[in-house]
């Protein structure tokens, strides 16, 4: 039995702002936003709402959606650049509040794609017998280290969680192959001092590439190719990102998530968030072959290849 996904939950706070609001905070207009990065709407958390309020209400949903109690879980990961404070961790905080008086707890900080390392560092731990069930959070409150006076930055971002319950699933299900990598030189590029700065050009022209790239090489890795995917679940950072990946792996349209537009990009808290959608819209069914795939700050990536059912 290889390590699968067993229980899913999102959370997105109820305060929308759209790009219409955002004509009023600064020079910009709904279709420069549209046209350029697919976004026409994003959540914003409350002042008194922060990751980890986040990151719980997320959690509370996956282990209801697996039948599970927080006693259950064996270890606890938090995939976040956007902690409450620099420590204790996200983790420990979702493992006190949850109750989940048997789990160790850590953070795990690879920006935008942090859910995948989460996802293969729980997997690591499943496929060894070391743990059984582990919970992985992407959470992220972005509004909280957003200039709102960069027009190029402010319109991108958005605050919301994922989180999946991951354990032993039926053999041939799970966690077929998986890519990590990370570019440090890049890192000049996208990070955060007092608020995130990026370098839109050379970010997105990384993104193009190691996204396409990363999908290929993991479906090599599992002895599949591209007439085996079902769906694709890309990091939401710019519709035009999206696109090229699905044009990478030759999918139609109604096989890729493309949350971006209500949502914006939520961080370690994207790839989660779309998939739960998905799975509610009808779209993913058991046995579909899935890749997930992101990159981020870093410069960080990640993808996986899945294939979906307990």
């Amino acid at each position: 039995m290889g390590a699968g996904i067993i229980g899913v939950g999102r959370y997105v706070p109820e305060k929308v702002l759209t790009n219409f609001d955002l004509e009023k905070m600064m020079d910009t207009s709904d279709e420069w936003i549209r046209t350029r990065t697919g976004i026409e709407e994003r959540r914003i958390a409350a002042d008194d709402i922060d990751t980890s309020d986040m990151a719980y209400f997320a959690a509370k949903r996956a282990l209801q959606d697996a039948g599970m109690e927080a006693k259950d879980i064996d270890l606890i990961l938090v995939a976040t650049v956007t902690p409450d404070r620099p420590f204790p961790s996200v983790a420990c905080m979702l493992q006190e509040r949850l109750g989940a008086v048997n789990a160790a707890a850590l953070d795990i900080s690879a920006a935008c794609a942090g859910f995948m390392y989460g996802m293969v560092t729980a997997a690591q731990f499943i496929d060894t017998g070391a743990y059984k069930y582990i919970l992985v959070v992407g959470a992220d409150k972005l509004s909280k280290i957003t200039d709102w006076t960069d027009r190029n930055t402010a319109v991108l971002f958005g605050d919301g969680a994922g989180a999946v319950v991951m354990g032993p699933v039926s053999p041939g299900r799970g966690i077929l192959s998986f890519e990590l990598g990370a570019d440090g030189t890049g890192g000049k590029h996208l990070y955060k001092d007092e608020y995130i700065v990026m370098n839109g050009r050379e970010v997105f022209k990384f993104a193009v590439r190691q996204m396409g790239e990363s999908s290929v090489r993991v479906l090599e890795k599992a002895g599949l190719t591209k007439d085996d995917v079902d769906f694709l679940i890309p990091h939401q950072a710019n519709i035009r990102i999206v696109e090229a990946a699905r044009q990478r792996l030759e999918l139609p349209e109604e096989k890729i998530s493309t949350t971006i537009r209500r949502y914006g990009n939520t961080s370690a808290a994207s790839i989660p968030i779309s998939l739960v959608e998905e799975l509610e819209a009808g779209k993913i069914h058991d046995d579909d072959l899935i890749i997930m795939v992101g990159f981020g700050g870093g410069l960080t990536w990640g993808a996986i290849a899945l294939r979906w059912g307990r």
